[in-house]
């Protein structure tokens, strides 16, 4: 019997506040029940990677992580540090949260040492930007000329747009004849700067923010800036989640046999 996919995925943090009671006292990793429901609908064994926070008494770290494991989600959340590309936050609330990028960049560069697939999601997409030398819109509506609102926390997944896909690419081929499609917007950040060997498989049809993009090397390293999490199963039009899924999992099979 072939043996389950095993596939990593980031954390998620919520932060404890000493002011409050029970739990929330205490830091949590978490992961959405709506991501862990994709993944599974693969039928691949889902584990949520810690971050790895007391290194002077425990021999355990993240490389022993991507060591056995198949390949890495990075989810959605926070903003990323402007630090983590050079940059100072321009107000406040821009500071992202720096712990956070600081245990995933790691997580990531142990995976791409190892060269076992890496499949980015919203921030997912922006942090391998980041780790590939690119930078970020702290603020995509003030800063990019003509952008539009991409996050409205009222109606959360529920906001769409559409995306155009770029013909010619590994995302074109996965969707044959769907050059326009409808997917959710719920960002703050966006891709500035591209990264070293990236390149742009689509774009927001209304004001060219960049949606997906893919490392040009011969390892899978692929992100898109919506969530396909929250299309996983809905039948009203939205661009489908299941090939691009499938696609990154047939990466991550073909890895171990080539090993």
């Amino acid at each position: 019997m072939t043996r389950r996919l095993r596939i990593g995925v980031s954390a998620r943090i919520q932060y404890g506040d000493a002011a409050k009671r029970g739990y929330l006292k205490k830091n949590i990793y978490y992961l959405e029940q709506s991501f862990a429901r994709w993944l599974q609908s693969a039928g691949v064994l889902v584990y949520l990677v810690a971050d790895v926070v007391d290194r002077d008494s425990n021999s355990l770290t993240l490389a022993d992580y991507a060591a056995e494991l198949d390949g890495l989600v990075l989810q959605g959340g926070t903003d990323i540090s402007p630090q983590m590309y050079g940059e100072e936050p321009l107000r406040p609330e821009w500071a992202g949260d720096p712990e956070r990028d600081r245990y995933e960049l790691e997580l990531l560069e142990r995976f791409l040492f190892l060269k076992k697939p890496i499949f980015g999601v919203c921030r997912g997409q922006q942090l391998i930007n980041v780790a590939m030398g690119g930078t970020l819109y702290q603020d995509t509506e003030s800063q990019k000329p003509g952008a539009h609102v991409h996050q409205d926390t009222a109606v959360y997944d529920d906001k769409h747009h559409h995306i155009e896909i770029l013909p010619g690419t590994r995302l074109a081929a996965l969707y044959p004849g769907v050059g326009r499609a409808k997917v959710n917007s719920l960002h703050h950040q966006a891709v500035n700067r591209l990264g070293k060997g990236l390149t742009v498989e689509a774009h927001s049809a209304d004001d060219g923010v960049i949606e997906a993009i893919r490392h040009t090397g011969p390892h899978y390293v692929a992100g898109v800036q919506w969530h396909p999490e929250f299309l996983h199963g809905r039948d009203d039009a939205v661009l489908d989640a299941a090939p691009m899924l499938q696609d990154f999992l047939q990466a991550s099979r073909a890895d171990i046999q080539s090993r």
